[in-house]
């Protein structure tokens, strides 16, 4: 207790509001402690609108494009030439699969003509280019004596008659569709669903949510059956089902919030000091989600982590506030005096601490992607608003309300008890004994090993998917397991990578474009990982040698323009994908096994050296469209963003901290820990194989952030008994007692909280509640054991803590 009161003697007891003088401290203390009532009904005031707007406005949704990086050169030659390609974006793939016999039962047809027409007719459906077996797009060719024969693959007069489903067979294997169109096994046949990105009748951004729930509900539950059973993959459905994995997301939050409320109750004993801290933090949380509405932003599946991170970083403040006034009021101070000691000794602390979470957000503007510039923007917006709530808010209500005296008391009983060697008394005696130089050198050689062995792991840290599927989602989730069966059934992935030739007005009929984009394909072809490729030459080859009777010696690209003309023609009828109608632009699609960062690296090497070599001002060979090639574009941003962003937040932790305590050393001491803490992050990334990618990039940006919180308020007392010429020992010790306590229990609440996210079905969620979690501790491990440590070596004496 005596410590205590040392480090808080400079603060006089004031029982009585007579003895205090109202006009001390600074001008923002005098302007919201003398006019508490007016600042408490303002906030009340906001809480209201804001809350309205966030119950009311607030959507859920996400879009196809703020996915993508629409700066990247490959994102921006697809978007050149998007209406061009319609089936290499956004596109759903829905295979209707039979269970009892195949896919020429009757039945069966007449179940896939009814979801192939609700599909097309379904709002933000691009239904020119939907494609099944009864669609007219699809057809079929044969050469005959007469010449080619040919038209759409559903016969015109099929009745689901003998004779009808044998020409329907016949069609089917002149059409060359098995494997694209129609399951190896004939069981089963797909639907190909281009979206479009607004929809037509409000010109508002395809709403995914209820795209989802209309598939769901007119087709996937009108018509699955024991016989019939549906799959579904594609960007749209993967969205949907993050969306409705929501309202169990928002059920971890709540657990989470729970465990943070036990946690702190169990440490004050003070039911009406934690409903403060935790009713600000969810002030805090109202107000964001309101500005949030107000703006005209929505919350997808991907920035869903950002309430829970303001709530989190809330509590941690609002632990730090209310551990302060509880010791004043247990010495005995009024609790309106207490609240304003508090906000003197720690608001500039807590500023700076949310100022570099508001950075560590911030940075992510860099990165060009706008999902995660949004989410940048809006928990930009959270931490902004803590100060106020957390900062501001707080401790005017303590100051109404108080703690209660009974444990205001029982945290000085319980720091006397360890001043005499009681209670926890070991743990912070042990931590003291880092000041000590053979301890000290000890705990840094430790760690100087353990990040070096972190790096070494690191350096296996992938960009982009490490399995195939959605990694989003667990790997036995319908999504998932859709995605298997199609992938096992057909022989044509949905993953494909195309390279777009630009040509002049009909310049893709000529022969030596279609001789480069034919070495392209080939080349393609090798790289380990391609299934098939497909572009014009494939169709024009296949026509000339039926124009000569099938001869095998004409399956090539003739160098006649009059042939090659003639091919094309007839491709256009059967494939109008091949090429836009002004045959200017022409995709030569490779199909992939898979979209791990491995595949993708292969290929996207092997096409850009091929277009650095072959582009010309006569034909230009541009990357990259189709899911594959954009996911490349997006893998290529992220690994480029990913040490940029941290060197940008550290940077900006680096000058804030320099600020605070006016110490390079200081700053070495507070910014070491949150390093190594960053290193073994991606560590651990690499041994539960999690990559890189749009939807873990910010977590560790977002580590730093909250981190520097825990050395901000440690350091900054241990700081300012230093230079007030205590020795290190009883400065850390004093530092401990104050605000390091609330460190260690702030970190053990929150990883408690974020650990139980690692049962989620959203796998995403559950690898950020996995990092999270080692983040929350490491950083508060980092922050009570190396700082003494660190502060041995460089924060010795008072004098170097000043320089």
């Amino acid at each position: 207790m005596a410590a205590v009161t040392d480090l808080l003697d400079r603060m006089p007891v004031v029982s009585n509001l007579a003895g205090f003088n109202r006009n001390s401290g600074s001008r923002l203390e005098r302007f919201i402690f003398n006019n508490r009532l007016l600042f408490v009904a303002f906030c009340m005031v906001l809480t209201v609108g804001l809350g309205y707007g966030a119950a009311t406005r607030l959507a859920l949704n996400a879009s196809f494009e703020k996915m993508i990086p629409e700066g990247h050169p490959y994102i921006q030659h697809y978007l050149e030439s998007k209406a061009d390609l319609r089936g290499l974006g956004n596109v759903l793939r829905v295979v209707v699969e039979t269970t009892d016999g195949d896919i020429y039962d009757p039945a069966y047809l007449d179940v896939l003509k009814k979801i192939s027409d609700e599909l097309a007719l379904t709002q933000g459906v691009d239904r020119a280019w939907v494609k099944s077996l009864w669609t007219p797009a699809v057809r079929w060719t044969e050469v005959t004596e007469e010449g080619f024969r040919g038209g759409p693959v559903m016969p015109d007069n099929y009745d689901g008659s003998g004779p009808g489903t044998e020409a329907l067979r016949a069609n089917i294997t002149r059409a060359g569709i098995v494997g694209s169109l129609v399951g190896t096994d004939f069981r089963s046949s797909m639907i190909v669903v281009p979206l479009l990105d607004r929809d037509p009748a409000t010109g508002n951004p395809l709403d995914y949510r209820q795209l989802a729930r209309t598939i769901d509900g007119a087709v996937v539950a009108a018509h699955e059956s024991a016989r019939i059973r549906i799959h579904i993959i594609g960007f749209a459905k993967l969205i949907g089902d993050l969306i409705d994995g929501l309202a169990l997301v928002m059920a971890y939050f709540a657990v989470a919030a729970a465990i943070a409320a036990a946690v702190i109750y169990l440490y004050t004993r003070c039911l009406r000091s934690t409903a403060l801290v935790v009713a600000c933090s969810l002030v805090a949380v109202v107000w964001q989600l309101g500005l949030v509405a107000y703006l005209g932003f929505e919350l997808d599946p991907f920035s869903i982590l950002v309430p829970f991170l303001i709530f989190a970083i809330g509590v941690s403040h609002g632990a730090q506030k209310m551990n302060g006034i509880m010791q004043d009021i247990g010495r005995g101070t009024h609790r309106l005096v207490a609240s304003r000691y508090t906000f003197r000794r720690l608001f500039l602390a807590g500023m700076t601490a949310l100022l570099a979470d508001a950075v560590g957000f911030a940075v992510l503007m860099v990165i060009d992607i706008p999902v995660i510039q949004d989410l940048a923007l809006t928990a930009s917006l959270g931490v902004g608003v803590l100060i106020v709530t957390n900062l501001l808010l707080l401790p005017v209500l303590l100051s109404y309300l108080g703690v209660s005296g009974a444990a205001a008391a029982r945290s000085l009983r319980t720091l006397d008890a360890e001043g005499r060697g009681r209670g926890l008394a070991a743990l912070w005696n042990g931590l003291d004994r880092f000041t000590e130089a053979r301890w000290a050198w000890g705990a840094i050689a430790v760690t100087a090993v353990v990040a070096a062995a972190g790096l070494v792991v690191s350096a296996d840290l992938k960009i982009g998917d490490l399995d195939s599927g959605a990694p989003e989602l667990r790997p036995e989730s319908r999504y998932n397991l859709d995605n298997a069966y199609i992938t096992g059934h057909y022989a044509l992935s949905s993953d494909q990578f195309a390279v777009i030739v630009r040509t002049a007005d009909e310049g893709c009929l000529k022969y030596r474009t279609l001789v480069e984009a034919d070495r392209l394909a080939w080349e393609l072809q090798q790289v380990p990982g391609v299934q098939a490729t497909v572009f014009l030459g494939n169709a024009v080859r296949q026509i000339t040698s039926g124009s000569y009777e099938g001869s095998p010696k004409w399956l090539t690209i003739s160098r006649n323009q009059d042939v090659l003309n003639y091919a094309a023609q007839q491709a256009s009828v059967n494939n109008p994908d091949l090429f836009n109608a002004a045959c200017s632009v022409m995709p030569v699609i490779a199909y992939l096994s898979d979209h791990r960062a491995e595949t993708l690296d292969r290929v996207t090497a092997r096409a850009e050296a091929f277009v650095a070599a072959h582009s010309g001002d006569d034909v230009q060979f541009r990357l990259a469209a189709g899911s594959a090639g954009i996911e490349a574009a997006t893998n290529m941003v992220v690994r480029e963003a990913n040490h940029m962003m941290l060197l940008y937040v550290y940077g900006a932790v680096v000058v804030l901290c320099l600020v605070t305590f006016r110490s390079w050393r200081a700053v070495v001491v507070a910014v070491v820990p949150l390093i190594v803490t960053s290193i073994l992050c991606e560590a651990l990334m690499v041994v539960l194989g999690i990559g890189v990618k749009v939807a873990t990039l910010p977590v560790i940006a977002l580590g730093v952030g909250i981190g520097v919180d825990y050395a901000l308020y440690l350091l900054s007392v241990q700081l300012a008994q230093q230079r007030a010429g205590v020795p290190l020992g009883l400065a850390y010790r004093r530092a401990v007692q104050f605000t390091g306590k609330v460190v260690a229990l702030v970190g053990v609440t929150l990883a408690a909280g974020v650990v139980t996210w690692a049962w989620s079905p959203i796998k995403f969620q559950a690898d950020m509640g996995i990092l999270l979690t080692f983040m929350f501790l490491w950083n508060m491990l980092g922050a009570l054991v190396l700082i003494p440590a660190l502060s041995r070596v460089l924060l010795g004496g008072s004098s170097k803590a000043r320089s």
